[in-house]
């Protein structure tokens, strides 16, 4: 029963692990901050993707409910830039396999791990910089992960609940 409730009580704080780490200039006094707007992109496509539409559907609604307001860029305190960083690792799949025989205190083995496979992921990387100087000061990055195999319900709902997570932390010290 003890074990019972310790895998439990393991798998509730796992849960409630933030899905993002944050970083900001503590010198910045963040109630300055008002209104915000998009930082210009340096895209030349006329084309905005899916994920893109997402990212800022969910850093829109998230922003309302912080009640800073979305003006033009020239009149922003905040330029809010975002990108989804690709990484690459590595990860096993299925089980290795061994053989081994001996007798008494000797023996001989041979084993081969399991089968390795590339995955690329994207991790999103959220950016607030000061208008008038032009420094990012605050950032967030994810923790979890887009992958090329997610279906669009479910790329929403990851980039809604990071872009969340995200800013619940922000303005930092004020949580």
């Amino acid at each position: 029963m003890r074990i019972l409730l310790l895998i439990l009580a393991a798998a509730v704080l796992t849960g409630c692990a933030a899905s993002s780490v944050t970083d900001y200039n503590s010198a910045v006094v963040f109630s300055n901050y008002q209104t915000w707007a998009f930082a210009p992109t340096d895209d030349e496509s006329e084309f905005t993707s899916l994920d893109d539409r997402r990212v800022r559907n969910a850093v829109r609604r998230e922003f309302r409910l912080k009640a800073m307001a979305e003006v033009p860029e020239q009149e922003a305190d905040l330029l809010v830039d975002w990108r989804i960083v690709e990484e690459d690792r590595l990860e096993q799949t299925g089980v290795g396999l061994g053989l081994g025989f001996g007798h008494g205190n000797f023996g001989w083995g041979i084993a081969a791990p399991p089968p390795v496979r590339e995955i690329t992921e994207g991790k999103l990387v959220l950016r607030f910089a000061d208008r008038q100087t032009g420094e990012v000061v605050w950032q967030a990055a994810a923790r979890r992960y887009l992958t090329e195999n997610q279906s669009p319900d479910t790329r929403r709902k990851v980039i809604d609940e990071v872009v969340a997570d995200m800013f619940s932390q922000y303005p930092p010290g004020m949580n």
